[in-house]
């Protein structure tokens, strides 16, 4: 269904998926812009350092936890039954099915919580744990802030199951919006609980609190808190009643359990990469740890803009066409957003890659070999910008199938393809070939689920056409960032910008079918 846009700004068609879509972009948007800030205003202080080397690495285990009990794993597997549940015996059973699930939820994270937390220390000094090839000193830093990290992983139990709960309801306003206030939570931290001195903006000092590194943990958790605390309101309005219910009897329930149980070692599989590359990182040289995080982060930017937009926005969709048979409609939707996202990623890869280096000299500040540190560790993770993009979708499509089986042995392959480059990579290229490891395992996987996906929608690869024209276009886009960096005249952050702009109209006609594909979707 197609509804018309109202007066002369939107004389366009758009759909359900395409509005929520851009919403979601936009707040996503919002989030990293605010992520970057946070991480500006980090490296303005620690630098390309050892306390944030720990800092990064003691968050690996909480994100996995978070992510793989009540985080994408859930979320993921959770909604397409509970959009089932809404669909066929409305929202009180849905809500009900949804007390179950988060208590559980919240009492396997407490106790695997209490686990991590008495065996921090081995779990950090061990040859195949966090970061063995750090300082005894840096190790127990570790191991304390991870401690930490651990209360704000309780919050994310709930709160990441109240954004399934209310994206199932079609409400995308709120789980869009509870990011940014996390990263406002963080920001609190860097600004005014870790400095040892005021900082400054504007002109004006700001008191602080000389926290150090432990003040940005405690942002950390004030994040979370603001995370759930935003929600709420969506709660009351679809008339949310807790029920402090934990029986397995409950035919939905299984089925929760069922869909999730693949999921887990998806998302965990995905999660374990990560803690292989500090674990990598952490025999390089000083600051290879930080470099990955920021160079993830950068490749972030205009993956969660679009991949996971998208993504997020389609499930429920392509859920409601699964139960009610509609494979037409959810192969076309599928297809569409493959095109949309390889419009967008295979330029922005490009152009950013060309590009980077004056944005990333001006903005953190870096000393010459901290910044050749990211600049090199963001362009690996950039290759990979369409494959996760990709995976976004794919991953969904199958899980709106009720299929999670084939996304689980998709990300082994990932893992399996990760460890075996990532050890044969790291060494001669250091922390930018762990980075490329990551972009070829990821893409790897995303092409896996696509090309089984095609076998029963044959149309969602019927893209070579489209894609001769984006690649070009991003080539030539390409050049002419490269020429304006190299001859343009000015400072370094203004010439970065402009020679960026130039390239991205250049890159625009050759993507315009897929723009207007895109509200569409």
């Amino acid at each position: 269904m197609t509804t018309k846009g109202t007066g002369s700004k939107f004389p366009f068609k758009t759909t359900h998926v395409a509005r929520s879509s851009l919403l979601i972009a936009v707040f996503f948007g919002l989030d990293k812009l605010l992520g970057l800030v946070r991480q500006i205003v980090i490296g303005r202080q620690f630098g390309v350092s050892q306390e944030l080397d720990a800092f990064n690495a003691a968050n690996n285990l909480p994100d996995l936890l978070f992510a793989i009990i009540s985080g994408g794993a859930l979320a993921i597997a959770f909604i397409p039954i509970l959009s089932a549940t809404l669909e066929k015996k409305g929202r009180q059973a849905a809500w009900r099915l949804f007390s179950r699930v988060a208590n559980w939820a919240f009492l396997i994270t407490g106790l695997i919580a209490l686990v991590i937390l008495i065996f921090a220390d081995p779990i950090v000094k061990a040859e195949i744990g966090v970061v063995p090839g750090f300082t005894p000193e840096l190790q127990d830093l570790v191991a304390d802030l991870m401690r930490y990290n651990l209360i704000a992983t309780l919050i994310f139990s709930i709160s990441g199951l109240v954004i399934a709960g209310l994206q199932a309801n079609q409400h995308f306003f709120l789980p869009a919006l509870a990011p940014v206030l996390y990263d406002l939570g963080q920001i609190i931290g860097a600004v005014f609980l870790a400095p040892v001195e005021g900082y400054q903006i504007l002109g004006v000092t700001l008191p602080a609190a000389g926290l150090g590194i432990h003040g940005l943990v405690y942002g950390v958790i004030l994040g979370a808190a603001l995370h759930l605390a935003i929600q709420i309101p969506g709660l009351l309005r679809y008339r949310f009643r807790w029920s402090p219910l934990l029986g397995t009897r409950q035919r939905e329930l299984r089925q929760v359990a069922r869909m999730m149980a693949p999921r887990v070692f998806t998302i965990g599989a995905f999660q374990l990469i990560f803690v292989m590359q500090d674990n990598l990182a952490s025999r390089l040289d000083i600051g290879s740890v930080t470099a990955l995080a920021y160079g993830w982060l950068i490749m972030q930017v205009p993956e969660t803009i679009l991949g996971t937009a998208i993504g997020t926005a389609i499930l429920p969709t392509l859920s409601e066409y699964y139960v009610k048979g509609e494979d037409k409609h959810f192969g076309a939707a599928v297809g569409r957003s493959i095109r949309v996202l390889l419009a967008l990623t295979l330029p922005i890869t490009v152009l950013l890659s060309v590009g980077i280096r004056p944005l990333i000299q001006i903005a953190f500040r870096f000393d010459a070999a901290g910044t050749e540190l990211v600049v090199w560790a963001a362009r690996a993770y950039l290759l990979g910008l369409a494959g996760h993009s990709l995976l976004e979708v794919g991953a969904r499509a199958f899980y709106a199938r009720h299929n999670p089986k084939t996304p689980l042995i998709a990300a082994a392959i990932s893992t399996v393809s990760f460890f075996i480059l990532s050890i044969l990579l790291f060494q001669p290229l250091e922390a930018s070939g762990i980075g490329l490891s990551n972009s070829l395992a990821f893409t790897i996987e995303a092409l896996i689920l696509l090309i089984l996906l095609s076998k029963k929608f044959p149309q969602i690869l019927d893209q070579k056409q489209p894609l001769i024209r984006i690649v070009l276009g991003s080539l030539l886009g390409g050049v002419v960032t490269f020429v304006g960096l190299s001859y343009l005249p000015g400072g370094t952050f203004v010439v970065g910008l402009t020679s960026l702009v130039a390239g991205s109209l250049i890159v625009i006609p050759f993507i315009r079918p897929e723009l207007r594909q895109l509200v569409q979707l």
